[in-house]
């Protein structure tokens, strides 16, 4: 098998994390075999699928018209399940380690940093690889992994300790609505591929689940430190992401290029919370819990 772009194999990426949403990877590769097999068989037997649609159209040219764009349309979705497979597989692994290593680059200097975050950890890819970073540079820093399910966090951990970096690690059950820390705690918070989840009980293109969304974002700059960075891969949502951290006033936003994740497009938002906020004549201040 091949390497991610930061050399890393991807035998040893699946052997350490595993798979997330094994489940959809098996109904792809299901459904596309599935299709590979009805396309097959359209081609071995297309006399008697023309003469089936004989039966009900009354022009001969139509039936076979018919049978061959049935055909067609079978094997160009077997073609099209298969992609979609390929792209979830290798999104769950290689892409979110590439990744990984780009978000922890948006970071300056991460010597400085004595307190991080990543919100919805997962299985640890990112938390592990901003603890390496940590590691790295020598600092005596910590990263803290919040996940939903204790059960996450507990195998996080094994997983940290496989890569090394177990003692810069600790995880916590909690919801990224409400974060069970105070204000301007962290100096780094980080996120992959988990705010769209937020609110998901409510339907993704639902004005409330958009609303969880962006009480989850407006929760990471509450606890991140005056001059701290953020930052997000996300999936479908980030521009209501940009638009949420214009309204909180954040500093250096940036968005990275598109890249096509788990089928559909994604991108890294970066952004620096202001080192201090003036009060102008007539301003609000801001909350930043939203």
């Amino acid at each position: 098998m091949g390497k991610s772009n930061f050399g890393r194999e991807w035998t040893q990426i699946y052997g350490i994390y595993g798979m997330d949403q094994w489940q959809t990877l098996v109904f792809l590769l299901c459904h596309a075999v599935l299709f590979s097999v009805l396309s097959v068989l359209f081609l071995l037997y297309f006399d008697v699928i023309f003469h089936f649609f004989q039966t009900f159209l009354s022009s001969p040219g139509a039936a076979r018209f018919a049978a061959g764009f049935s055909g067609a349309f079978t094997a160009i979705s077997a073609v099209c399940l298969f992609f979609s497979a390929a792209n979830f597989f290798y999104s769950a692994g290689p892409l979110h380690y590439d990744m990984a290593q780009r978000m922890v680059g948006s970071v300056n200097d991460w010597s400085t940093v004595k307190l991080a975050l990543d919100i919805g950890c997962g299985r640890g890819i990112l938390l592990n690889t901003v603890a390496r970073q940590l590691k790295k540079t020598g600092s005596s820093g910590r990263v803290v992994g919040l996940d939903r399910s204790k059960r996450t966090t507990l195998s996080t951990l094994r997983t940290a300790k496989i890569e090394g970096v177990g003692e810069y690690v600790t995880c916590r059950e909690g919801d990224a609505r409400s974060l069970p820390f105070v204000d301007n705690y962290f100096d780094a918070v980080v996120s992959a591929v988990f705010v769209h989840t937020v609110g998901k009980e409510y339907g993704h293109k639902t004005v409330e689940a958009a609303a969880e969304r962006m009480r989850a974002l407006g929760e990471m700059v509450r606890v991140l430190k005056p001059g701290g960075v953020g930052v997000v891969w996300d999936l479908l949502h980030v521009p209501e992401y940009v638009r949420r951290l214009q309204e909180l006033k954040m500093e250096d936003i940036r968005v990275s290029e598109r890249v096509t994740a788990f089928m559909v497009g994604s991108h890294i938002v970066s952004f620096r919370k202001p080192s201090q906020h003036v009060m102008g004549p007539g301003e609000v201040r801001l909350d930043w819990r939203f």
